[in-house]
């Protein structure tokens, strides 16, 4: 970074003091590690000799097996693209008005996720429902490890409440999608033909305001030979859509391809199943009792509220935790709530 040469090059700068601020990030963590370990061995020593340091051993322990958790988890999203940013999409399922509800319910509890690990997010594309919600959503998430930590957060997601879109107030299941794909880096090259895309324009969606485009500044890309489909109206201009939205469709090509290299089907491919009955990976209950629950990891949780308010932490780290393990479960297949 002190070159003379360094600063000519912007971007390729940014690149390595993001790097640079990633190393430096994981030899805090080891350095850390190291002096609790020296610390509690001291301790250790001292105690043995007859010091009363009982209570500071303990303390000295409890954080070192703190931080030793921590450094575990991080371990955990050594994958690959782990630390990219990511591209999430919701989609509703089976369910009518209310799944497209829940859609948006789902758009809010990862948007207050974002928040509260301190991510950017940027919702690049909203299809609203006819009479309320979301048919789908497009948001690209910024911050280390977003791509790893939304990863385990793909799959279906099932809604038990009693309907507010019901006159008679019965109970109703919903179901939506949660898909993440990793934002690729621009030194990885994704050839896209002019020839394979249709390119379509119309005018932003949104419920008005200053805001809204008056003009045809959406932009809806479809890849021809996949059938793969990405659109972006955020934006102001057309053409800044349709830069976000090749970001997004390059994204989703690079990630067939590697499935294709592998010849198996990518872990975020091999939760979609139909938005339906028997296909869950967690279903969250407002009734005739409150509970969030994991079907692939049994781990849940009576706090709904706090977990719809983004609280999300625990039931990554326990996919994460039984994924590495190789405990992960299959999603439910049965109709139990």
């Amino acid at each position: 970074m002190g070159a003379a040469e360094f600063w000519k090059d912007q971007a390729a700068a940014q690149k390595v003091q993001k790097r640079r601020k990633r190393v430096e990030a994981d030899l805090a963590l080891l350095k850390k590690v190291r002096t609790q370990e020296d610390d509690a061995r001291v301790l250790v020593e001292w105690l043995e000799s007859g010091e009363d340091v009982a209570k500071d051993l303990a303390a000295g322990l409890d954080a070192l097996e703190a931080t030793l958790e921590d450094a575990e988890f991080q371990k955990m999203l050594g994958g690959e693209h782990d630390r990219a940013p990511a591209i999430l999409t919701i989609n509703s399922g089976a369910g009518g008005t209310d799944s497209q509800d829940w859609a948006e319910m789902l758009l809010r509890m990862y948007l207050r996720w974002c928040d509260r690990r301190g991510f950017k997010r940027d919702v690049t594309d909203v299809q609203p429902g006819e009479e309320a919600g979301i048919k789908s959503a497009t948001v690209l998430v910024h911050g280390e490890y977003a791509y790893g930590n939304l990863a385990a957060e793909a799959g279906v997601h099932r809604l038990v409440r009693i309907s507010p879109f019901d006159s008679n107030a019965r109970r109703q299941t919903s179901f939506a999608s949660v898909f993440a794909w990793p934002e690729i880096d621009e030194t990885i090259h994704v050839d896209v033909q002019e020839k394979d895309l249709r390119v379509d324009t119309y005018r932003s969606s949104g419920a008005g305001g200053q805001h809204v485009n008056v003009t045809d500044s959406a932009v809806r890309l479809t890849h021809l030979p996949t059938g793969i489909v990405v659109s972006c109206q955020n934006e102001r201009s057309q053409i800044r859509n349709r830069e976000v939205a090749m970001k997004i469709l390059k994204a989703r090509l690079y990630e067939l391809e590697l499935r294709k290299r592998r010849e198996k089907l990518d872990a975020v491919e091999a939760a979609k199943k139909d938005i339906a009955f028997g296909s869950q990976i967690r279903s969250y209950v407002l009734h005739p009792y409150r509970m969030v629950k994991d079907h692939r990891t049994r781990h849940e949780t009576g706090n709904v509220d706090r977990v719809l308010d983004g609280d999300l932490d625990d039931f990554i780290k326990a996919t994460l935790v039984a994924r590495a393990r190789g405990t992960l479960g299959q999603p439910a297949a049965t109709g139990e709530e």
